[in-house]
């Protein structure tokens, strides 16, 4: 298998320390790597390094020269705002070949779900689904080997990333992929990068069977380290005893004796095992449960952008009470972070809202995806403020959240996206609310926070309503789902359900699979399938959940419909 890149001896250092030291590794044809880490860990950073945009303090990569390499921006470059989708990605091409490959571009997009009349949309007006869908097909005109791809799932709503989902498991290149999404990682990826600890560790496995064989290295290498350990207190204690004796019988040879333990306690120092140094912090969120019937209620409402204009979708006879985890799903622009703003209006202003009714000693807190609640010429321990008037409690929780005392005067403005959505959380836990309104928590969190994320909220006692397109932490934290589609809410009690209409009702499959039978002249074994495969896929990661988790009526039914596929393949 040929080598498309290698690197050797990588190593960046920042203004406070040093991100990574001493990289080394190759990549070769056919190798689909999830690169895997916490927040500011790096891992954009070695991508820039990879491509070349950024310059390591040390150490080289080298390309193959049979490989194009090709990065899928994480935003669109402001230059190509004013150009049409089809211009931007012809700009990628050298401008004596743009006319004549201007076939081939009109083929991707097509392929990507796109109409002709798409294409000649003005690239600045199109949604973040589109956007990833357009920076793709800039990155694939130049038909690379390897791709670099820097979160491409950040805010794209659950049909695009379906879509991507299934783009990159029909790709036929390498590629290099920064995701915190594992359900993506897992289905994609036959290869991982974990960057921690400031080196590289890999695995020839997918996302989550490459984080249980590092966690398996780390129970072992923990055992080793209190062996080693052991060893070295037992050397320390006898060099200690025979310059003693050394000293009590003035006896050189003991003496000496003793100075060759204390080397050897030296070097069994220098090669004891080391440890992970883990995280600072763990996200949790606690609350009070206010005994009512409902904490929320929607009569009957119609929910749009702002006042004046058209509703978005309306929505009837839905309440919340205590206990319900309910998630807001459906397309970008469909109308979800409105609902949440409309009930944030109500109480904060005291805006009465037909149909919609607020029990009177609800104590909500709003996690808004721009974080505007921390207002940033503020201090962290001054932001805090509106969450918890008691200033001690404030610095302890900064303290046990990795904020060093030295940091709770740094303002606001200066923290990166990690750090705000962590001072946000740590402001809703101190406050205990009795109903938490999430928009889009996850776009700052990394895989052990969405994690984290999802276990609290199983356990918050009040109500919960989250706006969200990540389908683990839906899956594994809510037990309501309210879906809005064609301009309607309704309610729906099992996630699966709710993703499988997503998928089939979005035009972007039915693109693709449109593309496929011209290109591939696809069989109908071949949909039958794929249908198989998909089913085979839920069971699995259904019997991989907690017991009290499963949905045992679900996995018979897709047995028996997996039974019958077989049958007919």
């Amino acid at each position: 298998m040929s080598t498309l890149l290698t690197a050797q001896f990588l190593r960046v250092d920042t203004a406070f320390d040093t991100l990574f030291d001493n990289l080394s590794f190759s990549l070769k044809k056919g190798d689909r790597i999830g690169l895997l880490g916490d927040n500011g860990c790096g891992k954009s950073t070695l991508l820039k390094i990879l491509d070349g945009t950024d310059t390591p303090l040390s150490g080289t990569v080298a390309l193959a020269g049979h490989c194009l390499m090709s990065r899928v921006e994480q935003h669109l470059p402001p230059e190509i705002y004013p150009l049409t989708m089809l211009d931007a990605v012809l700009a990628q091409l050298p401008v004596a070949e743009r006319e004549s490959l201007r076939w081939r571009a009109e083929t991707l997009l097509a392929n990507m779900g796109f109409t002709p009349e798409d294409t000649a949309l003005q690239s600045a007006t199109l949604s973040g689904g589109q956007h990833t869908r357009l920076l793709l097909a800039r990155a694939l005109i130049s038909e690379p080997d390897l791709l670099l791809l820097d979160e491409p799932s950040n805010h794209l709503d659950l049909p695009t990333l379906l879509w991507l989902e299934q783009f990159l498991q029909s790709w036929s290149g390498s590629f290099v992929l920064v995701s915190h999404d594992r359900q993506l990682l897992d289905a994609v990826t036959n290869g991982s990068w974990i960057l921690r600890d400031k080196r590289l560790h890999y695995f020839a496995l997918p996302c989550t069977r490459a984080r249980q064989a590092l966690a398996e290295k780390d129970e072992s290498d923990a055992l080793r380290h209190k062996a080693e350990q052991k060893e070295i207190d037992r050397v320390t204690a006898s060099a200690k005893r025979l310059a003693t004796w050394g000293k009590v019988y003035d006896n050189e040879d003991l003496a000496r004796k003793a100075k060759q333990m204390e080397r050897q306690v030296e070097r069994l120092k220098e090669s004891q095992t080391s440890l992970t140094a883990g995280s600072p912090w763990t996200l949790t969120l606690r609350g009070d449960a206010l005994r009512a019937d409902r904490l929320l209620e929607i009569a009957s409402l119609d929910v749009a952008p702002a006042p004046g204009l058209p509703p978005l979708f309306s929505a009837e006879n839905v309440r919340l009470k205590s206990g319900d985890r309910v998630a807001i799903v459906g397309r970008n622009g469909c109308g979800k972070s409105s609902l949440m703003r409309l009930i944030w209006q109500q109480f904060i202003a005291a805006e009465s809202h037909v149909g919609l009714a607020l029990h009177p000693r609800v104590a909500p807190g709003y996690y808004d995806q721009t974080l505007h609640q921390l207002a940033d010429e503020a201090t962290m321990i001054d932001a805090l403020e509106p969450f918890a008037p008691n200033i001690q409690d404030r610095k302890m929780a900064l303290i046990s959240a990795g904020f060093a005392w030295a940091r709770h005067g740094q303002k606001v403005s200066t923290l990166s996206g990690g750090e705000r959505s962590r001072l946000l959380f740590i402001g809703l836990t101190l406050a205990r609310f009795s109903l938490l309104m999430l928009d889009e928590p996850t776009n700052h969190l990394d895989m052990e926070g969405k994690e984290a994320l999802a276990e609290t909220l199983q356990q918050f006692e009040g109500g919960v309503l989250l706006v969200s397109h990540d389908r683990q932490l839906i899956s594994q934290s809510c037990n309501r789902f309210w879906l809005i589609d064609n301009g309607v809410l309704s309610e729906w009690h099992d996630a699966d359900t709710v993703f499988a209409r997503l998928r089939d009702d979005s035009g972007l499959r039915d693109q693709s699979a449109k593309a496929v039978t011209k290109a591939g002249q696809a069989e109908p074994a071949e949909d039958l399938l794929e249908r198989l495969i998909m089913l085979e896929k839920l069971l699995e990661e259904d019997r991989l959940r907690k017991p009290k988790n499963q949905k045992p009526q679900l996995q018979a039914q897709w047995q028996e419909e997996i039974a019958a596929l077989t049958a007919q393949l």
